[in-house]
């Protein structure tokens, strides 16, 4: 007496498509887009053990939510993979078929699920990915000016304009009124996000020199408190994973290989997994070129192989990522526990 069923969520509506599996009818039909309706779609079968397929995008945390509250259980999918289930044929695409889609799957235990974060570990995570929100922002506020001073044909700016030395060189620019007035924005801007990062960055800092999954992410060489938190919390429970390389396919550093019979054809990076777990590997990863670590050996060969300073720090990216797996692993429910009050 189970019921499956796929919800496809949108910021008005929700699809849903829903299969009693005693009786084998199917159910179809839109509610509204509130843990209210949510739940209330839930009574539609008492006594029933409900399994609902929710794609991770915006709007699951509220469905997850609603749905634990009323005694159904979620499954968070992994987008890309649930599209890619579909081959390349061409089909129609619409909320319907989405949301049967999603319930197929399911039902059939198909369904290429992520990893759905306890209420701790995904505060952890938001106040990590808005920290690096805030730090892009900022970069991005910087290349404005830089853009700005090189449309005035100015060139030989610091490399870092938020500092004193950069305003310093700033103020003895002659600009025009249409110049001026955009750096200056930008430069209040810029000290905006400096307040925000300097309370956030502090707090997160505290956290991983106590958390346990992050101290021993710390140990590997290149790791920093900043970088060991989001590697935690973007890989999360690495017991849902099979083997290190999985570890390095959620961060979507992996490389696409097209391989039919004789021929093989090795593609780019997938990018299909966090984007913020690839930029903190990325950045743990660019310690390699130090004298004192104990990837430099490696790193130097493959910048003898002709590699640029990127592609040689992906390489070690992966590495990393296939060291994290076991680090995890070995601590097993220890490593995302919440600190002690």
């Amino acid at each position: 007496m189970t019921v499956f069923a796929g919800f496809d969520v949108h910021r008005a509506q929700i699809t849903f498509d829903a299969l009693d599996s005693d009786s084998g009818e199917v159910t179809r039909g839109r509610i509204d887009s509130t843990p209210a309706a949510v739940e209330r779609w839930v009574t539609r079968f008492p006594g029933r053990e409900i399994h609902v397929a929710v794609e991770a995008c915006t709007g699951w945390l509220l469905v997850c939510q609603a749905l634990e509250r009323s005694g159904g259980i979620a499954h968070l999918a992994e987008p890309v993979e649930t599209s890619a289930l579909r081959g390349r044929k061409r089909r129609a695409k619409t909320d319907r078929e989405d949301a049967r889609w999603l319930r197929e799957l399911l039902h059939a235990g198909r369904l290429p699920e992520s990893w759905i974060p306890p209420e701790h570990v995904r505060q952890w995570r938001t106040r990590a990915r808005t920290r690096k929100l805030l730090v892009d922002q900022r970069t991005a506020w910087q290349q404005r000016i830089r853009a700005t001073l090189y449309h005035h044909a100015i060139s030989g700016s610091p490399q870092r304009l938020r500092t004193l030395e950069g305003r310093e060189f700033l103020a003895q620019q002659q600009l025009p009124g249409d110049a001026v007035e955009p750096i200056t924005i930008a430069l209040e801007m810029i000290d905006l996000l400096e307040i925000q990062l300097s309370s956030l960055e502090s707090e997160l800092r505290k956290l991983a020199r106590r958390q346990t999954g992050c101290k021993a992410l710390m140990e590997l060489y290149g790791m920093g408190e900043l970088t060991s938190l989001i590697t935690l919390t973007e890989l999360g429970d690495v017991s849902r994973m099979r083997a290190s390389r999985q570890a390095v396919r959620a961060a979507g550093i992996d490389i696409g290989v097209h391989r039919s019979d004789r021929t093989s054809r090795v593609g780019k990076l997938t990018r299909q997994g966090s984007a913020d777990l690839r930029w903190a590997l990325f950045e743990a990863a660019q310690a390699a070129c130090r004298p004192t670590s104990p990837d430099r050996r490696d790193y130097e060969a493959l910048k003898a192989r002709g590699l640029s300073h990127t592609r040689a720090s992906l390489t070690i990216a992966r590495k990393l990522a296939r060291r994290s797996y076991p680090l995890l692993r070995e601590l097993g429910p220890a490593a995302l526990e919440p600190l002690d009050a």
